[in-house]
């Protein structure tokens, strides 16, 4: 007895397929970049919100597959980002609260991700999930 319906199962798994790199992964991929970035904006300084309100993310699609960026458009984010802390507590010069405070840390948008990781696993197999 001859088999039958491999050109509807080979169909198929073609559209999974280019589901799974493109919808599924864009998804994906603006999941984890949600999670980690939410997780930094708590870490992040505030001093005037100019910072915390400048955070972007981008999925973007390139030819060897899909990627994700998230980052801080205020000029200054890669030299707070890079600060070593040590003046975290004390008092700043303008009288505006402390150093750091409330609750930012150096190095914020990696540790974000960083501290992230089980969510950030949880959300790839959700996503993935067949």
């Amino acid at each position: 007895m001859p088999a039958r319906g491999f050109r509807q199962a080979k169909a198929k798994l073609r559209r999974t397929m280019g589901n799974i790199e493109g919808a599924v992964t864009e998804r994906t991929l603006l999941e984890i970049l949600i999670i980690g970035a939410g997780r930094a904006s708590i870490m992040t300084p505030v001093d005037t919100s100019n910072l915390i309100n400048s955070q972007y993310r981008r999925v973007e699609r390139g030819p060897f597959g899909a990627w994700g960026r998230v980052g801080y458009t205020a000029a200054y984010a890669s030299a707070v980002h890079a600060a070593s802390g040590e003046s975290a507590g004390q008092p700043r010069p303008n009288g505006r609260g402390n150093f750091w405070d409330p609750s930012g840390e150096p190095e914020f948008l990696r540790k974000g991700f960083e501290d992230s990781i089980p969510q950030i696993q949880a959300a790839i197999k959700r996503g993935y999930k067949v």
